[in-house]
């Protein structure tokens, strides 16, 4: 039987390389989804990124006995090129990706196609929850950012900008192809800016509650956000920084820039700041650099982040590296909130392994809601 388009019909695309492991589980979760969306509202499109285990071979074998799904497969180019390859290829009046080692939410398609056909947004995006082994686990901030139904345009709604993923997302496929989208090449954390770019040019966007994909976590060190410490992930995250900052500073909004800055882009600096202690040179260099090209002239003081990170944030900035270090190992053997005390402004961190004369107050202060 041949798979022939018809209206909302969805084509998924699942790049895939070097997860013999886990595909299998990934294309069941999506083919499962048709038993919501009717066989014939489905098509699956495998891009084989020229993996050298047997995940080629396994999506071959799924493409033979199932005639929703097709296989290509090209050399290695990585993710972002591997992802628009697939979406080339699709037939489908609406358009999402997978990536090959995760799981779709049970009748997750079905549940984002009704809120658009309701809504008449150029996008829907669900919430997620992280697979650490057999526990679902939904982050506070995903909680947060998905309270609640909405249909919004984004200067009604810019921190959700911090919902950057590719893949809890269902496109209006003439949306994504009207706006050229695509997702960058040759860069890992590729997501971000193309994320970023459709909520920025969508006339409205939908925000849904229920969870729609199940983020494997994996602890074999394979997954990009376990290789911090090298320079080229380092570099990789400040180059999709800056293309998403450039994006969203194109739009004009100040209210969605501040936001943005502030709240967005700084979120994940925590991660990069724990790799401090024990970095090379080079590695504080590019790190201290890449903040200060963003923050230098507010001060990462202003951001959204945890006050222990605020306060490494200020001492980068200034290039003391090893009292951020200090404080970093610090906050670390801790394992909890930093203590406070009460200083002449107000309650502010209480950090016994540096100077607090020699600290800015802004950087030490705290928040009434952090009291």
């Amino acid at each position: 039987m041949v798979w022939s388009p018809r209206a909302q019909s969805i084509s998924v695309v699942v790049p895939t390389y070097n997860v013999a492991n886990y595909l299998s589980a990934c294309l069941d979760s999506v083919l499962d989804q048709a038993s919501t969306l009717g066989r014939h509202g489905l098509e699956v499109v495998v891009v084989d990124d020229g993996s050298t285990d047997d995940s080629g071979a396994i999506a071959d074998a799924y493409a033979q006995r199932d005639p929703r799904v097709r296989v290509i497969h090209t050399a290695n180019h990585g993710l972002g090129a591997a992802r628009n390859e697939g979406a080339r290829h699709v037939r489908g009046d609406l358009l999402a990706f997978a990536d090959s080692d995760d799981i779709v939410a049970p009748g997750a398609y079905a549940t984002m196609r009704r809120h658009l056909h309701r809504s008449g947004s150029d996008f829907v995006t669900g919430s997620v929850a992280r697979l650490e082994g057999e526990a679902l686990i939904v982050p506070a901030w995903m909680r947060r950012m998905h309270a609640q139904r909405r249909d919004v345009v984004i200067d009604n709604d810019p921190e959700i900008l911090g919902d950057v993923f590719a893949w809890n997302k269902l496109f209006r496929t003439d949306f994504w192809r009207r706006r050229e989208l695509a997702w960058p090449e040759g860069v890992r954390y590729e997501d971000q800016p193309t994320t970023t770019r459709a909520y920025l040019q969508a006339r409205r966007f939908t925000v849904i509650p229920e969870v729609v994909y199940h983020w494997r976590i994996r602890d074999d060190g394979s997954s990009i956000t376990q290789q911090r410490s090298s320079l080229t992930d380092l570099r990789d995250r400040w180059t999709t920084k800056q293309m998403s900052l450039r994006s969203v500073e194109d739009y004009g909004s100040t209210k969605v820039t501040s936001m943005f800055r502030d709240r967005v882009l700084a979120g994940d600096l925590h991660r990069y700041f724990a790799e401090i202690p024990g970095c090379s040179d080079e590695w504080w260099n590019l790190l201290r650099t890449g903040v200060l090209s963003i923050w230098g002239a507010r001060s990462l003081t202003h951001s959204g982040l945890l006050p222990v990170d605020r306060l490494v944030g200020w001492l980068v900035e200034q290039g003391r590296r090893e009292d951020a270090a200090a404080v970093v190992r610090y906050a670390a053997e801790l394992g909890g909130p930093v203590p406070r005390v009460q200083g002449p402004d107000g309650p502010r961190l209480d950090v016994p392994v540096i100077e607090a004369n020699t600290v800015a107050e802004a950087a030490l202060a705290l928040r009434p809601q952090e009291h």
